[in-house]
């Protein structure tokens, strides 16, 4: 990712794009009628990794070179809604495929998908010039003018603690859930631990492209620590409240997640807005490799933390959400200090703009 990404800044990231999807075509393909063991299912595995490092943030970057101001942060949030809203898809469509016609053919719909995007973007994606960096041109996997972005970089470190959590909550989301429906046994449960998680996805695609519109109209700053600190609350009485009937633990679980998701595109959109001219794709490889490390780490300490304190019961549980919190709190204590921009087209900017005294001329 970090490879791919950063050449968007000299490459045309249409071109990375076109490649990475051909090559997920193929990666799923491969594994479908190809793979024959562990180490050939492995490589095509690896492949359709790679496949969605030079799609997700490449394409986003193609999207956001395409749209300036408050309308390059909504076409992130719909980047990010689109993604959502097919993954949570995906799970059903290749349970039903894989129903009818076996497991090799639920493969099928993530080749034809690929395939497609392929076609999409090639056809309708006009090519762009690449916007050169100012200054001398440093070293293709040198991010220390990423580093010292202070505001894209405070975005990228709150999205590594955003991703933290959401993972840590979609790891696990199914386990407490069914761990809180057992101490009830026979408690009328009216969605089931899986179909909870797949709605949790839904209602997160909901929240995360609201939540970027609030951060315009509220100021991107302010309500992203804003749900730093109400979804880091929240996180700390979560695991507790498997004490109380299943559908209120459930019902907490989708508000849970409401929260978290709110301010995912807004995190990302911000990133993408406080980069410098010419380093937005290196800006997003910085962002998307701190994200990602957060969304590993994040259901492994919750895990951790759950065998810490004895395995599945209502403390177990309590503390192992509660350490969510902790992270949420130093990753907001870093925000602040880094003290990050607000976006052209966010109220804010757009208020302190209207109030600045006038130049007169000269």
């Amino acid at each position: 990712m970090p490879l791919l990404s950063s050449l968007t800044d000299r490459v045309d990231p249409k071109r990375i794009y076109l490649g990475s999807v051909a090559l997920t075509a193929v990666a799923f393909a491969g594994f479908a009628w190809a793979a024959n063991g562990f180490w050939s299912a492995l490589a095509f595995r690896a492949l359709m990794g790679a496949g969605w490092a030079g799609s997700y943030m490449p394409g986003l970057k193609a999207l956001s070179d395409a749209a300036e101001g408050p309308q390059q942060s909504r076409a992130v949030a719909a980047h990010a809604a689109a993604v959502g809203v097919s993954g949570a898809l995906s799970f059903g469509v290749a349970g039903a495929v894989n129903a009818w016609l076996g497991w090799q053919w639920a493969l099928v719909p993530g080749a034809l998908g690929a395939a497609s995007a392929f076609v999409f973007v090639l056809i309708a994606l006009p090519a762009r010039p690449v916007r050169a960096a100012a200054g001398p041109r440093g070293g293709l996997l040198d991010f220390r003018p990423i580093l010292r972005n202070r505001s894209a970089l405070a975005y990228s470190v709150a999205y590594c603690v955003h991703t933290w959590e959401m993972s840590a909550l979609r790891g696990w989301v199914v386990t407490f859930l069914t761990f809180a429906a057992a101490r009830t046994p026979g408690a009328w449960t009216p969605l089931a631990p899986a179909t909870v998680a797949s709605v949790m996805g839904l209602v997160g695609v909901w929240a995360s492209v609201w939540g970027n519109e609030l951060a315009i109209r509220f100021g991107r700053r302010r309500f992203i620590l804003g749900t730093m600190l109400t979804s880091g609350a929240l996180a700390a009485g979560v695991g507790f409240s498997a004490a109380l009937p299943y559908a209120g633990v459930a019902a907490l679980i989708l508000l849970y997640a409401m929260l978290i998701w709110s301010d995912s595109s807004s995190l990302t959109a911000g990133s993408a807005g406080s980069a410098e001219p010419g380093r937005r794709g290196a800006t997003l490889a910085v962002h998307s490799t701190l994200g990602y490390a957060g969304g590993f780490l994040g259901p492994l300490a919750l895990g951790a933390t759950l065998d810490l304190f004895g395995g599945a019961s209502v403390l177990g549980w309590g503390m192992a959400f509660g350490h969510v919190t902790l992270a949420l709190l130093l990753g907001a204590l870093v925000f602040i200090w880094l003290r990050p921009a607000d976006l052209a087209g966010d109220r804010s900017v757009t208020a302190a703009a209207a109030t600045a005294p006038f130049s007169s001329p000269r």
